[in-house]
């Protein structure tokens, strides 16, 4: 395998990885919130940790870039921070406790589609609705919606209700339709300001392209905003008392794993690839919940959450070939427009004498390609 393919399929296995390492961190998470852990004490604790982890790595290999950073980019890793960190998550842990680990991760489904919509008027993104790329963007988005409609309004029959999950039918079936409502719009806001966090960090990564050092700042404002807000919310100490070794071993794997490397290699991939790119393998922690949280948290999963996610991965998708359509049909046209630029005899085609800069293309689903021989 030579390195131009290897380095074509990092981003793929990188993000893989990140999704698993997530899908564990969700199931973590949703058992030391079943046993009464505050939600904003998760994230103060999470972020906390990710930023002692990562603050010796940044200055052992990033310190000479520390120079770089101006008030702007600060303040603008602020606010990503507040929503890539600390609201979105406080939103998602909200919406995992009222429904299970599996659905929330459904949800989670719709951020490709989310991100494609915020990233336009930012001009990360582009629609021509004469192109069959545009038009296929377009409709992806839509049925996208849809998706998270479905996912939303849409609880259906469990799919798996052996003798063991019986009980938490039961229970659930008590005030299971208002919980399940209720942690729906969490979830959503939380997928919103997640998409949100995704156009962000790539504006700021085009700006200071140093992963470690952009990963642990966010991490200490995140962890000064979400302590700051646990202390308005609920002002009882004893809260801030990690009870056992499932809440201590979840807080680490969430501060070093879930906040830290997972948020380290999405910038490198957002820098490589762009937003749609990187927020495209979101289903895959569905897929890896599901798989833990049948066999380990015993949840129950539902007949609403299956067809919504299709809907919604089908949305997804189209959307993503209509980037790919969008990125051929942009090489072809740069490709033309090189063959039409006039040699030194005066005919058309390309000239090694010339020294024109070319046309960056890059043949990808994720990225928004400029065609321009203005452009190195």
């Amino acid at each position: 395998m030579n390195s131009s393919c290897v380095d074509k399929w990092k981003p793929v296995f990188a993000m893989l990885g990140v999704n698993l390492a997530l899908a564990v961190n969700n199931v973590l998470l949703k058992k030391v919130l079943n046993q009464g852990m505050s939600y904003l004490m998760i994230i103060t604790y999470r972020q906390t940790i990710s930023t002692i982890f990562l603050i010796p790595i940044a200055y052992f290999y990033e310190r000479k870039g520390w120079n770089s950073l101006r008030g702007s980019l600060v303040w603008g890793l602020f606010f990503s921070a507040l929503l890539g960190a600390t609201l979105s998550q406080y939103f998602f842990l909200v919406g995992l406790k009222y429904t299970s680990a599996t659905y929330s991760c459904a949800f989670i489904n719709i951020v490709p589609v989310v991100t494609f919509i915020v990233a336009l008027p930012f001009r990360l993104e582009k629609v021509n609705l004469k192109k069959i790329s545009g038009k296929a963007k377009v409709l992806g988005t839509l049925i996208g919606v849809g998706g998270s409609l479905v996912l939303a309004l849409y609880k259906g029959i469990p799919l798996i209700n052996s003798t063991k999950y019986q009980n938490s039918v039961v229970e659930k079936a008590k005030h299971g339709t208002k919980d399940w409502v209720v942690g729906s719009l969490f979830l959503f806001g939380g997928s919103t300001m997640w998409s949100s966090w995704f156009v962000i960090q790539a504006r700021i990564g085009n700006k200071f392209p140093f992963q470690y050092s952009s990963t642990a700042i966010l991490s200490f404002f995140s962890a000064v905003q979400s302590a700051i807000l646990c202390l308005i919310v609920d002002r009882n100490i004893s809260q801030w008392i990690l009870k056992g070794p499932l809440e201590i071993s979840s807080v680490i794997y969430a501060g070093i794993v879930g906040s830290g490397l997972c948020y380290v290699v999405m910038s490198w991939c957002l820098k490589q690839r762009g937003p749609v790119f990187t927020s495209a393998f979101s289903p895959f922690i569905q897929i890896f919940v599901a798989v833990f949280d049948v066999s380990l948290l015993h949840e129950e999963i539902n007949l609403g959450s299956i067809l919504g996610s299709i809907i919604v991965i089908a949305g997804m998708y189209i959307l993503l070939w209509g980037k790919s359509k969008e990125a051929t049909e942009s090489e072809d046209q740069c490709d033309c427009n090189v063959k039409n630029v006039p040699n030194a005899d005066g005919e058309k085609g390309t000239d090694s004498n010339l020294n024109l800069p070319l046309p960056v293309t890059v043949p990808n689903p994720a990225v928004s390609v400029t065609c321009s021989t203005n452009h190195p």
